[in-house]
């Protein structure tokens, strides 16, 4: 069974200290290309702020980066082609040396999040225990079945993701609402307590599997009658 994992690495850790240093409120979103080749794992990079000319300045000057040129730009929002140096490409390469397969990097507030995805547990286990006996700051977030439907990333019932999708399209948690638990009750077909309470379940699993570290389990509500 595949796992996905969400690990966070402070930036002095890993790349672009000196960018996050030098412009808040900067957000960087890698676009990651199937590749061969290390130069082109993670060559581009969406940069989202304020003030574009300054991070592209910053990221000139930053001493992970060899080289930047902006490709595009539209308003607040940036398309970089950025070359790493090579402690970042090594770094890069000894994450898929040890099987992580990366899926998603984002970077904000001086902290790295990566997604990344693994063929099981074990796999897991020996990549946090070789970053941390080489003394790299690897926090794990989040672990869950990477084979799992789309809900299940998040511990939801298909009954519960259903009552969540329903209750935001109906405007049950817009200021003020749009529609009540009777609204709701009424167009699933069933109860309103049944409805509060498939709402109560599904927005604890949904907190506790995106706001804390939970490991990959079976959906402890699938067996219940909702």
């Amino acid at each position: 069974m595949s796992v996905i994992t969400e690990f966070t690495i402070p930036a002095e850790a890993f790349a672009l200290e000196h960018t996050f240093d030098t412009v808040s409120d900067v957000t960087i979103q890698i676009e990651r290309l199937a590749s061969h080749s290390r130069e082109w794992v993670m060559p581009f990079c969406w940069v989202t702020c304020e003030d574009l000319e300054a991070v592209t300045d910053a990221l000139r000057e930053d001493p992970t980066v060899d080289g930047v040129r902006l490709v595009d730009s539209d308003s607040d929002v940036g398309y970089l082609n950025v070359h790493w140096n090579e402690s970042v490409q090594s770094l890069i390469d000894t994450v898929v040396d040890q099987h992580g397969i990366m899926q998603e990097v984002e970077a904000n507030d001086g902290i790295w999040h990566l997604k990344l995805k693994f063929l099981d547990g074990d796999a897991v286990q020996k990549f946090q225990t070789y970053f941390d006996e080489k003394g790299y700051s690897f926090e794990l977030q989040r672990l869950y079945d990477g084979t799992a439907p789309k809900e299940r990333e998040y511990d939801l019932t298909a009954d519960q993701r259903e009552a969540l999708v329903m209750a935001l399209e109906m405007g049950y948690f817009d200021v003020p609402r749009e529609a009540n638990i009777e609204d709701l009750a009424a167009e699933l077909e069933i109860s309103t307590n049944a409805v509060s309470q498939r709402l109560r379940r599904a927005n604890r699993n949904l907190t506790r599997n995106t706001l804390t570290v939970s490991p990959p389990t079976e959906t402890s509500e699938t067996n219940e009658s909702e």
